[in-house]
């Protein structure tokens, strides 16, 4: 496990380094990808490989499971934009929503070359399953989000950040790491009620960025990122109480 976080903060880190000196190759997202095929093929070879790279594409998740994976962000986003909405009297222009073919285009794109392709075989591919063979899927979770919120920590101090998200530096960051601590839970509640599908963490995380910055561009608000922030947390409380810190999987009573 140290290995692999040290190999995806290596990997990115420096090119995101490059990235501030002008030269943007546009590599440094992969940073968690490379680490968990790399660790993987030296455990594993070929066939580890190929499996790993399989649970990233298997639509077999649960056809229930496909309705948080795809509703439950836009929701979250859409609810606190509404809010800042109702606090500051304005909102951004929802041109996702008035020309529907951007979501689609920004879904692909996202998918790919947006975080989710980068990340998920490293977060939930590799590390997730790792964590939880000795810890329970809240530390493994919370862990994981304080580790993914440093991972992103130089993109808050870029001259031209990827992203409004970052554009506060560490005022931002520290909003950040509370988000990316609760955000975790949801996706360890997603990947673990479908069978440990890659597939479906990668869904949910495109989902999260489209929702969030494109169709309710919540971080071009004031005060949308609070209410976003606020918004996570109670949703991964919520989802605690209900199923369980232990493993977040409702366990089925056993009829005497």
């Amino acid at each position: 496990m140290l290995l692999f976080f040290l190999i995806a903060f290596a990997w990115s880190w420096f090119f995101w380094l490059l990235q501030m000196w002008g030269l943007n190759l546009y590599i440094a997202p992969f940073g968690p990808f490379v680490a968990a095929f790399l660790l993987t093929f030296r455990n594993e070879g070929k066939v580890g490989v190929k499996e790993l790279f399989k649970k990233g594409f298997d639509p077999r998740i649960g056809g229930l499971w496909y309705v948080p994976v795809f509703l439950f962000m836009p929701a979250i986003a859409g609810f606190s934009l509404l809010l800042a909405w109702l606090s500051e009297g304005t909102i951004p222009e929802l041109m996702a929503l008035s020309q529907p073919w951007l979501i689609l285009f920004n879904f692909v794109y996202i998918f790919f070359l947006g975080g989710p392709f980068q990340e998920e075989f490293g977060w939930r591919g590799y590390a997730l399953p790792r964590l939880q063979m000795r810890h329970t899927a809240l530390v493994s979770s919370v862990a994981l989000g304080v580790i993914w919120a440093f991972w992103h920590l130089p993109l808050n101090f870029m001259a031209q950040p990827p992203g409004p998200q970052y554009e506060a530096a560490i005022g931002m960051f520290l909003g950040s790491i509370i988000t990316m601590t609760s955000m975790p839970i949801l996706f360890t509640w997603i990947y673990n009620n479908t069978s440990n599908s890659v597939f479906a963490t990668l869904l949910f995380h495109t989902m999260v960025n489209l929702s969030t910055y494109v169709v309710f561009p919540v971080f071009e608000t004031q005060t949308g990122p609070f209410y976003y922030l606020i918004s996570i947390l109670v949703a991964a409380i919520i989802i605690l109480a209900i199923f369980g810190p232990k493993r977040l999987v409702r366990e089925k009573k056993q009829v005497s």
